[in-house]
């Protein structure tokens, strides 16, 4: 089930306030089925708060948040069957084994293991020669894993992910994106949060959020496409007085640091910056490079920050 305009999830004007805090800030979003749509953040921009609300477990302070034409506030109780949530924190119970805490949540949703294992047949053997392990004594991997079957052991139709891979190495984090692609060819919508930029390009869609508010909303390529001028990475071996002499060069736009160089953009009427190399080695600069690059998701973010 989903509206005229085949969205499954749909928010509209929605604003969380803490005491004096305005954590999200009237957003609006709208995700289509079997779509996989990423909210893309730093610490503190939103997302867990907008998730919370998407899985009824907090209520909105102004707008609203429809999910298959069922309000979160009014219709809760039909949304939780529809859904499954990965939380941010590990949140099994940590001294019942793998394959008890399965158990325990296929029956909360009147389901059993048996009944939807295909659904969860790719994550779960990957850790089943653990079952008998406690959910406590797993590996970061392996509980994101069990995690992700016990989110999906109800056969939800929406999958709400609240920064699954933070904090697990980079060949649990490969694996994880692989796994949400399968389960959205399977039919499931995804919604997932992550402060990764590179995890942007994996989405179909994704909105770029910072303190509150949606800067953009489009496909990574798009949002890319939009980025409008001229980036260079640059580097010395000096690196912190580069940053220091690019700040105040008046042809310098913005300077943000990548690994171990410096991506740069200029102001109107400098796009050319063959004499810049010269000009840094009289300055004292020795090991300069410079040249003229595609922009990336994160160059795109920090501009919109501007």
């Amino acid at each position: 089930m989903s509206n005229a305009q085949g969205h499954i999830v749909s928010v509209k004007g929605l604003k969380k306030t803490y005491d004096s805090v305005e954590a999200v800030k009237g957003i609006d979003f709208s995700v289509s089925k079997d779509e996989l749509f990423g909210l893309i953040g730093p610490d503190g921009a939103g997302k867990t708060t907008i998730f919370r609300i998407l899985t009824t477990l907090m209520f909105p302070t102004e707008g609203s948040a429809n999910i298959m034409d069922l309000n979160v506030v009014s219709d809760y109780k039909k949304i939780r069957n529809h859904l499954g949530y990965m939380p941010q924190r590990f949140s099994l119970y940590q001294d019942l084994t793998v394959e008890e805490n399965l158990e325990f949540f296929a029956r909360i949703f009147g389901t059993t293991i048996e009944e939807n294992y295909s659904l969860i047949k790719d994550i779960y053997v990957q850790i089943e020669p653990f079952k008998t392990r406690k959910a406590g004594k797993l590996s970061g991997g392996m509980k994101q894993k069990l995690a992700l079957s016990c989110a999906l052991i109800h056969s939800p139709e929406i999958l709400i992910l609240d920064e699954p891979t933070t904090g697990v190495d980079a060949v649990s984090r490969k694996e994880f994106w692989e796994m949400l692609i399968r389960l959205k060819e399977k039919g499931i919508t995804i919604l997932v949060s992550t402060p990764y930029m590179d995890e942007a390009n994996l989405c179909g869609r994704v909105a770029l959020i910072q303190n509150g508010e949606i800067m953009s909303i489009d496909t990574p390529q798009k949002i890319i496409e939009n980025f409008g001028r001229k980036l260079w990475a640059i580097k010395s071996d000096n690196i912190y007085q580069l940053i220091q002499d690019l700040k105040t060069d008046n042809r310098i736009h913005t300077v943000f640091p990548f690994g171990e160089y410096l991506h740069i953009t200029v102001k109107p009427g400098y796009d050319d910056l063959k004499g810049l190399a010269p000009e840094l080695n009289r300055m004292g600069h020795s090991g300069v490079k410079i040249q003229e690059i595609e922009a990336n998701i994160e160059d795109c973010f920090m501009e919109l920050m501007q």
